[in-house]
């Protein structure tokens, strides 16, 4: 097997036993890059050289591949969108100063839906990136290319965000494992804001335990995050112990309705089979406000979406276009058509959405209405958490669709999302990690939910099947 083609803790122990060096790991994963990026697009900017500490002495030099939501010092860094063209940040995120830190080698940004608008990698403004299981597929949104990249081998782990799925979803379609912390988990600083109230930076890899290692090095308490989390981490690889017996799982019966793929349905149910064997107890529960998660969700995303982008006028840095007649005053001219050339249509689509619900006269109908209802979602949850450990459900009703499939239908592309976003309403922590194959060989998604900050339990149940299963090993042929 190949060096990038193994896992970030296959890799780090070949390096402490000194038969493999950090430099050929990044050789490995720079070929993979050059010989499929072109098919895949995984990447909107590579780094001809690692992107790295000067410290070489670290212990965790693994190549990582990073959302282009998530700022790198000096580093292009334009969520995949024309209005941020040639932005290169002055800082770095938080999670890129740990990862530095630990010895990450950076290997450049991966391609997203624009401003993580999206659920299928198709609205960047560098080209759709592909599925590697079928590349007439999309991979999944908002964090397709950290998907792909991770899928392909072009990255050994990578980070994402998670505003509504957006790292569940192209997890379950790229067949490999993604993580949606708890809100407050990880620092957002220096994370692109979409949504500030649902974004979370979680990792995508290729299987639960790389998961954990990864978790580990980018959690903990941020000052520069007023919303970061003022607790200790526990070491999550200690979670990985296999054993679930007599733990309560939920079964949420909304998540089984009509529109669900038969197909995801039975491995789902096959999951559950072997998750029983191994001693867990399952039982039927209910998350009654569940049928309303989509609206409220695109209600308040759209909400903050629109504040968060009012700053991208074409003045402080990116595009900057003027019209060729005056139509105003110079300067509104300037804001008018920067941010006419510099969005795309989603994204213009989302901040007229926002805009609306927020202005006068239809804030109380829908905004407050919604962060009302969003309460109620979250109340399900924490009564469904007195009782049960954890809650299984499936990542996506279907498996990869076909690029373009969705585009002209923005409900159908929103409710891909189905499963995923109340989570991110009620702040809890998700997985996804597979559990099968379509008969047309697409990967299907098992999401595991716990209660807040118990990143541990939902290590502890994905890993027990995940070692029970082959399916995380199956490797995508290109």
């Amino acid at each position: 097997m190949k060096l990038n083609e193994l896992t970030a803790h296959e890799l780090l122990d070949l390096i402490k036993t000194k038969k493999e060096t950090a430099a050929s790991i990044f050789s490995a994963v720079k070929r993979a890059i050059d010989a499929l990026d072109k098919k895949i697009n995984a990447y909107a900017h590579i780094s001809e050289k690692p992107i790295e500490s000067t410290d070489s002495s670290k212990e965790n030099p693994i190549p990582i591949a990073i959302k282009d939501n998530i700022c790198i010092k000096d580093y292009l860094t334009t969520c995949s969108s024309h209005i941020l063209e040639g932005f290169k940040p002055p800082y770095n995120a938080t999670v890129v100063n740990k990862l530095l830190d630990s010895g990450a080698l950076i290997t450049g940004h991966a391609n997203m839906d624009e401003f993580a608008f999206g659920s299928s990698t198709e609205t960047s403004f560098f080209g759709p990136t592909r599925n590697p299981w079928n590349l007439e597929c999309v991979p999944g949104g908002s964090s397709g290319g950290s998907a792909a990249a991770v899928a392909a081998n072009e990255a050994i782990w990578a980070l994402g965000s998670d505003t509504g799925g957006s790292i569940r979803q192209p997890a379950s379609f790229c067949g490999v494992v993604g993580l949606k912390p708890t809100y407050g988990r990880v620092s957002r600083y220096g994370l692109i804001a979409f949504a500030s109230s649902l974004d979370q930076i979680g990792p995508l890899t290729k299987d639960v335990e790389d998961s954990a290692l990864l978790l580990n090095l980018i959690s903990g308490h941020d000052e520069m995050d007023s919303t970061s989390a003022n607790l200790s981490v526990p070491d999550y690889a200690k979670a990985l112990t296999g054993d679930i017996r007599n733990l309560k799982i939920g079964i949420p019966k909304e998540y089984f309705i009509e529109g669900i793929d038969p197909e995801v349905k039975t491995n789902i149910m096959e999951a559950i089979e072997v998750l029983k064997k191994k001693g867990a107890q399952f039982k039927e529960i209910s998350l009654p406000h569940t049928e309303y998660a989509v609206a409220t969700y695109y209600i308040l995303a759209t909400a903050e979406a629109s504040s968060n982008l009012a700053r991208f006028d074409g003045v402080e840095y990116g595009l900057r276009c003027h019209p060729k007649e005056k139509r105003r005053t110079p300067i509104i001219d300037m804001y008018e058509e920067t941010r006419r050339q510099g969005f795309g249509q989603e994204a213009k689509r989302r901040i007229m959405l926002g805009t609306y619900s927020l202005s006068s006269g239809y804030y109380d109908a829908y905004y407050l209405r919604a962060q009302k209802v969003r309460t109620l979602i979250k109340n399900d949850f924490d009564e469904a958490f007195k009782e049960f450990d954890a809650i299984l459900t499936p990542t996506s009703p279907t498996t990869a669709f076909k690029i373009g499939e969705k585009a002209s239908d923005p409900l159908s592309m929103y409710l891909s999302d189905i499963y995923t976003i109340s989570a991110n309403l009620a702040g809890i922590p998700a997985l996804s990690l597979p559990c099968g194959f379509s008969k047309d060989g697409l990967p299907i998604g098992l999401q595991v939910m716990a209660k807040p900050f118990d990143e541990e339990m939902i290590f502890r149940v994905a890993h027990t099947y995940e070692q029970n299963t082959d399916w995380h090993k199956k490797k995508v042929t290109l």
